[in-house]
């Protein structure tokens, strides 16, 4: 099964089906509109009928196909859904190949409050193609880009100075710069979960700037990106 919107539909959804189709792996795709708004009680029915519908059993995978809404969204979807069944993240933003695809939060919002609503479950794998991130909107890859600068913040002096000296390159997709980035940053989320995976302590680092975030989104009815 796969879940991704109606951006990532349009421009991968046909490659990724088509692997499955050359192993002869029968896959059933749904897609949500882009955004926040997406991340409701009403998205999360919608999709759980259908797939229940469709008939899933607890061997499916689910797989998450797009930025972080769908991430946290399939997620949640996938560890309520016959109380659990394997998903599997492929984050096509800067944000969500950074951030959100790897640690095992899900949630959706409510109106008091962004991710209000969720679980810890993590996937079982996660599959990052940076190739993805030509097709990324400028202001969606800024976004993204505050999040690889708040993991120099937290506790990199020396990542913080070559994200600095390499601005240029890096927002300009340069490969080599890209796969430094994302693997840098898997790493030190990775670490961190693995300490505390229920954000109990030091897994709170990974909150800088995020509470703000959140009550702006929300206050202002998700008109800016998080990262902004």
């Amino acid at each position: 099964i796969i879940i991704t919107d109606h951006n990532v539909k349009k421009l991968y959804l046909k490659d990724l089906t088509n692997r499955f189709s050359i192993k002869n792996i029968k896959v059933n795709s749904y897609s949500v509109l882009n955004g926040e708004k997406s991340k409701s009680f009403k998205t999360l029915e919608s999709l759980a009928e259908k797939i229940i519908k469709k008939g899933i059993n607890r061997n499916d995978i689910i797989y998450a196909f797009g930025g972080g809404v769908i991430g946290d969204l399939t997620g949640f979807l996938s560890s309520i859904l016959l109380r659990g069944v394997k998903f599997i993240q492929i984050p096509t933003t800067l944000l969500s190949q950074v951030d959100s695809s790897v640690g095992g939060k899900t949630a959706i919002n409510s109106k008091l409050g962004k991710n209000l609503i969720g679980t810890f479950f993590q996937p079982s794998a996660v599959f990052i193609d940076p190739n993805t991130l030509n097709t990324l909107p400028k202001r969606e890859l800024l976004a993204g880009y505050a999040e690889v600068v708040k993991y120099g913040l937290i506790n990199d002096r020396f990542f913080f100075n070559w994200l600095n000296k390499n601005i240029s390159d890096n927002l300009n997709l340069v490969p080599k710069n890209i796969i430094k980035i994302i693997s840098t940053c898997v790493k030190k989320k990775a670490e961190i979960v693995r300490l505390d995976e229920k954000e109990k302590k030091i897994r709170m680092l990974l909150n800088l700037g995020h509470t703000f975030a959140h009550a702006l989104e929300n206050a202002l009815n998700y008109r800016i990106r998080h990262g902004e």
